[in-house]
């Protein structure tokens, strides 16, 4: 699985109107094959940023949407509404786990069943 995550930062009085220009791309991207998740969102504490969260099955799923012209057509919609700069990375992923145990506990280690950390 492939996550990408980071945030773009664009004029803050064009920030909605970016997101709402992204709306249909977000809608349609998420239909692509291997895509589990595509989000735009904006910061509510701070004006200027737009979180960005991906997920995909793999890398030639995520290769195929970056050739795509849905992934153009973001990038443009972004860049049109006065991107100042972006902070967004890939990570793949080979592990995963649950947040909570089975007793409603937070857990930030990796744990199987309920053995206690």
């Amino acid at each position: 699985m492939i996550i990408i995550a980071g945030a773009v930062t664009v004029d803050p009085a064009r920030r909605e109107a970016a997101l709402e220009a992204g709306r249909r791309l977000m809608e349609e991207t998420r239909q692509l094959k291997g895509c589990r998740d595509y989000v735009w969102s904006a910061d509510p504490a701070v004006s200027n940023r737009i979180y960005v969260y991906e997920r995909w099955d793999s890398e030639p799923d995520l290769a195929a949407h970056l050739a795509g012209p849905l992934y153009i057509a973001m990038r443009d919609t972004i860049a049109a509404h006065g991107l100042r700069g972006a902070d967004v990375a890939k990570f793949e992923i080979g592990r995963s786990g649950a947040v909570y145990d089975s007793k409603g506990r937070p857990r930030a280690d990796f744990f199987e069943g309920d053995a206690e950390a």
